[in-house]
């Protein structure tokens, strides 16, 4: 049975945004290793990268990048962030594994022997659990990455639901108040590690294109935890159909695809 509490403190949500935040842009700075860097973001003649955070998440199945060889990086500061962040968040499963996740239960088995004989072993099944992080081992000069083989994507999904209390019947026991505050400092670090390398870590940029439905000023800003957003200068007399933000309408998230299709109907037009 899976139960999250029902209030949490206020660093428990500040990690989980920028888990989410994270696994979000892990993508694109996968991909910005083989790219030279961006000159700055948002570019000012293509608003497709400002979408980069609602892109399906092509993470997800990737090997960890401590696993891959890097050919001839292009963007060595995308690989050295992608690497750092994938060695902390690593370490910080392992670490929050070996405190808070109960051990494997071991059960008594009756081998078919003369005379029979009663053993103890391993319960398969709790050791399969999908909800339990195995971290990484060594046996001699064999490695074993344990969880870390799925990736950085649910290292993130993991520390997330430890971060909010997540419960699998008696798996984990809670964090202490001072483990949420270390896991925070964490998981806000590689965040902005991440940010930085794409060049996204505090950024407004005027974009070329009017908007479509008012052919006002387009002013697309990212800054440190929040999510990238693109808002018409008009105010109220915008007639574009999103909600109003602090008296402007503002495109975050999903509704970025709608301002994308507008104006690229306004291009096509022209």
């Amino acid at each position: 049975m899976t139960t999250t509490p029902t209030t949490l403190p206020d660093h428990a949500l500040t990690a989980a945004a920028d888990l989410r935040a994270t696994r979000e842009q892990w993508g694109d700075l996968l991909d910005a290793i083989g790219n030279r860097p961006a000159a700055q973001w948002p570019p000012v003649d293509n608003i497709r990268e400002v979408l980069a955070t609602i892109d399906d998440e092509p993470s997800v199945g990737r090997a960890p990048l401590t696993l891959r060889q890097h050919p001839a990086p292009v963007n060595l500061d995308a690989l050295d962030a992608a690497l750092d962040v994938e060695r902390a968040l690593f370490a910080a499963c392992d670490t929050l594994a070996t405190r808070y996740q109960r051990p494997v239960r071991r059960r008594l088995v009756t081998l078919r022997s003369i005379p029979p004989r009663t053993i103890e072993r391993e319960d398969q099944g709790d050791r399969a659990d999908p909800n339990r992080w195995t971290p990484v081992t060594t046996a001699g000069a064999t490695l074993a990455p344990g969880s870390r083989r799925f990736g950085l994507h649910w290292a993130a999904v993991w520390l997330e639901a430890r971060a909010l209390g997540e419960q699998h019947d008696d798996l984990f026991a809670p964090l202490d108040t001072g483990t949420v505050t270390e896991l925070a400092a964490v998981t806000r670090q590689a965040r902005r590690r991440i940010e930085r390398a794409l060049a996204r870590a505090g950024r407004r940029t005027d974009l070329l294109d009017p908007c479509p439905w008012c052919a006002g000023t387009l002013l697309a800003r990212t800054l440190p935890g929040d999510e990238p957003s693109v808002t018409c200068q008009t105010g109220e007399p915008c007639t574009a159909p999103v909600a109003l933000d602090r008296g402007r309408r503002t495109w975050r998230g999903s509704d970025l695809a709608a301002l994308w299709a507008g104006l690229n109907r306004q291009r096509e037009a022209a």
